[in-house]
């Protein structure tokens, strides 16, 4: 992926402008969605405007938290007993709906609203992508990599258990991190804001990246700082497997 292509990229992410997802979560509805598990005395407890599953005496209720919770206090004489599931508060921005994405998600990642995904990436348990961020086709976000807001990260790269891409969403000033194709990021590596991870790089695992990665070269360190050209001893230890993707 080239310079010019890398920004076209990150000009057409939708809401990939700051002050644009900042209104977007200060606009949207604040939700408390929560899980019932009750049972009780249906005949006469009214639940009309939630979704119920169940019978009899026992059923499980979704819905927002202050609608269960009049449920639970308005009807609290027919309740025999209930818990009650709740993971989120006010949270502002959903969960993507990875329904039609043509990506291999494993169970456990976490992934905002507003996410771009290209087609036979790998997002692996545990990895946590926010708002905004563009994960280019064939990439791997591995096992509890972080991806921050507005991040860009190219095709065919693989992002390292651990590793952390700095998102930008305040102050917005700041340049989100760019990783350009067919670059490796070693497990724990940490990307800070605003640096630009050329096409071919290597990132050696427990790097702390603060400035611009060249092309086809390997950084390493606290600060990383090139090590080497990236040669065939190099490529042929970070090629990364396409029966993965496909």
């Amino acid at each position: 992926m080239n310079n010019d292509i890398n920004n076209n990229n990150y000009n057409n992410i939708e809401l990939s402008d700051p002050y644009k997802l900042a209104n977007f979560i200060k606009n949207s509805n604040k939700s408390t969605p929560v899980k019932l598990y009750v049972k009780g005395d249906f005949e006469n407890i009214k639940i009309d405007n939630l979704k119920s599953y169940g019978f009899y005496d026992f059923r499980i209720i979704i819905g927002e938290y202050k609608d269960i919770n009049y449920v639970l206090k308005e009807y609290s004489s027919y309740i025999d007993y209930y818990d009650i599931e709740i993971d989120r508060k006010n949270s502002a921005i959903p969960l993507l709906n990875i329904e039609n994405i043509e990506a291999r998600i494993e169970p456990g990642s976490i992934i905002r609203d507003k996410v771009s995904i290209g087609k036979n990436a790998v997002i692996m348990m545990g990895a946590v992508i926010n708002i905004g961020s563009n994960i280019g086709k064939n990439t791997m976000v591995d096992m509890n990599a972080v991806i921050g807001a507005r991040a860009i990260i190219g095709e065919n790269c693989h992002v390292g258990a651990g590793a952390v891409v700095a998102g930008v969403l305040e102050p917005p000033s700041k340049t989100p991190v760019i990783i350009e194709d067919n670059v490796l990021i070693g497990a724990n590596a940490v990307l800070l804001e605003g640096v630009r991870v050329k096409k071919g790089a290597v990132v050696a695992a427990g790097s702390i990246v603060t400035k611009d990665v060249p092309e086809n070269s390997v950084v390493a360190g606290i600060p990383a700082k090139v090590i080497k050209k990236k040669d065939a001893k190099t490529i042929d230890k970070v090629k990364i497997l396409n029966e993965l993707r496909e």
